[in-house]
């Protein structure tokens, strides 16, 4: 990070190792020279218009009473009511949240959907809790974050650690004080609470849809390509069998528990039926276990990160040997490691496209909790490839423009479009 940059960093960040929220500083920083006359707006996005910090009591089984700090922040409202998820994690930060905030307003405008940028989080490790004690948990931060949520105010969805059932509690918590139902305050929640489907796959359908579109402009024949995948859940589960359907082979797949790999291609289905009874990848039948650092320089044609941010950096960066790397987590990858994959001529589709499936799919239940009409599962995904595509394909004629990368295009399209509705409002 060069000096100048470092002078955009506010003074609680460490400038050698500034977090996420730094991570978006730098690359606001980054797409300025291309905003013409909307610079003098750029400040804006540097400074999320609300971040709320809770204190969240609540009555162990065991009777003791423990204190978990939960976060909600919203940091672009210009477009619309924020929309993004809620996190629960050990290590989550208020840096974090801002950052993955801010990525959600850029998410949003990328794709063209009428929100901004909200983001949530709660420092606890759901696996030291019984599920009583995560309801109760829920409830209490929904309460303490009550007043500034709402259907058209913003709205929570389900995020790391985080699901359906968390968003049926949430929406019971924050109706119960409403005194009526209120199914759109959240989204990704259960079908008979007025949850949409294709919900649950949203997300790594999208990373599907881009990256089967970035293998195409490539020139990848995606019978017998290689893919490999980092994080094995919801997101990345799903890619690995969209994309076996369609003739690839997952070759290689790291996750918490460990990280495997097979040249031929991995059973996908059996591997998925080994994280649904294990938690994760390590130990399955038929796998051979690599080191976490072999994960990134096996051979692959696409490379899939969708576990959690700051996973590519400038040490294991230039050891990547992939031809696309398509990001299904947020913010998996360090600006410096940008700058190293574009030099070795990676395409890099980045997260706030390549995963912007979820949340298209929450603003297509937001729209039926509204309208109280619900559409078939072909009608959400036909809605959602024709979004995803439209908004690939304006990136990569934006890319090719201003001779830039993906992930800038991106951000030169999302930071016009907040600024130029931050412009129209005035101050």
């Amino acid at each position: 990070m060069s000096e100048q940059q470092n002078q955009h960093l506010p003074s609680y960040l460490d400038p050698d190792n500034p977090g996420p929220w730094g991570v978006f500083l730098e690359q606001v920083d980054r797409v300025t020279p291309y905003l013409g006359a909307l610079r003098e707006w750029v400040d804006t996005l540097k400074h999320p218009e609300r971040s709320l910090i809770v204190d969240i009591p609540v009555r162990m089984d065991d009777g003791s009473i423990a204190h978990f700090e939960g976060y909600r922040v919203q940091h672009s409202l210009s477009r619309g009511p924020g929309k993004g998820g809620v996190r629960y994690h050990q290590d989550v930060t208020l840096s974090e949240v801002m950052a993955l905030s801010a990525w959600m307003s850029v998410k949003t405008a990328v794709v063209g959907l009428p929100f901004g940028g909200g983001k949530g989080g709660v420092r606890v490790d759901p696996r030291q809790h019984s599920a009583a004690e995560m309801e109760r948990i829920t409830r209490r931060y929904i309460n303490e974050i009550s007043s500034i949520i709402g259907v058209d105010k913003d709205i929570p969805g389900p995020d790391v650690n985080t699901n359906a059932q968390t968003m049926a509690w949430m929406m019971d918590a924050y109706s119960a004080r409403a005194g009526s139902a209120q199914p759109g305050i959240v989204t990704g929640k259960p079908i008979p609470l007025g949850g949409s489907l294709g919900r649950v796959e949203a997300t790594g359908r999208g990373v599907f849809i881009t990256g089967v579109a970035a293998a195409k402009d490539a020139g990848i024949n995606l019978a017998g390509a290689r893919v490999s995948i980092q994080g094995f859940g919801n997101v990345g589960g799903t890619a690995a069998r969209l994309f076996t359907e369609v003739g690839a082979k997952v070759v290689a797949v790291q996750d918490h528990t460990g990280s495997i790999a097979d040249p031929e291609g991995l059973d996908v289905e059996a591997l998925l039926q080994h994280v649904k009874q294990t938690g994760g990848v390590g130990g399955a039948a038929n796998t051979t276990a690599i080191s976490a650092e072999a994960f990134w320089s096996v051979e692959t044609d696409i490379l899939i990160p969708a576990a959690l941010e700051g996973q590519i950096t400038r040490k294991n960066a230039d050891s990547i040997q992939a031809r696309i790397i398509v990001e299904g987590a947020n913010g998996p990858t360090r600006p410096e490691a940008d700058d190293i994959l574009n030099s070795k001529g990676i395409v890099v589709v980045p997260d706030v496209l390549a995963n912007a499936g979820g949340v298209t799919v929450s603003y297509f239940e937001w729209v039926q909790n509204t309208s109280n009409f619900y559409w078939s599962v072909e009608e959400i995904n036909e809605r959602l490839e024709k979004i995803m595509l439209d908004a690939y394909h304006a990136l990569t004629a934006t890319a090719k423009e201003h001779d830039v990368s993906l992930r800038t295009a991106a951000f030169i399209t999302a930071c016009t479009r907040l600024l130029e509705a931050r412009q129209l409002r005035g101050v």
